[in-house]
């Protein structure tokens, strides 16, 4: 048997995109898979382990947002 992979929503920041990997039912609602804000989640996806960090942005859209950076400063 595996090893489930929980995370608390407090070691998130509200503002933080993570990726809901299942469908997570409530009451009032239907989350389907995808990426959200973790404020805009309930505690039960977080205490199923529905929840996962995604992970850094690396590659050419770290280099744009860099150079983005630096063309913003040289002016």
């Amino acid at each position: 048997m595996g090893i489930e992979h929980r995370m608390f929503k407090g070691a998130f920041l509200p503002s933080e995109v993570v990726q809901l990997r299942q469908t997570c039912f409530t009451p009032g609602r239907v989350f389907e898979p995808g990426t959200y804000l973790a404020g805009e989640l309930p505690d039960l996806a977080f205490e199923m382990g529905l929840v996962d960090r995604l992970p850094p942005v690396r590659g050419k859209n770290a280099e744009i947002r860099d150079s983005n950076e630096m063309s913003d400063t040289d002016r």
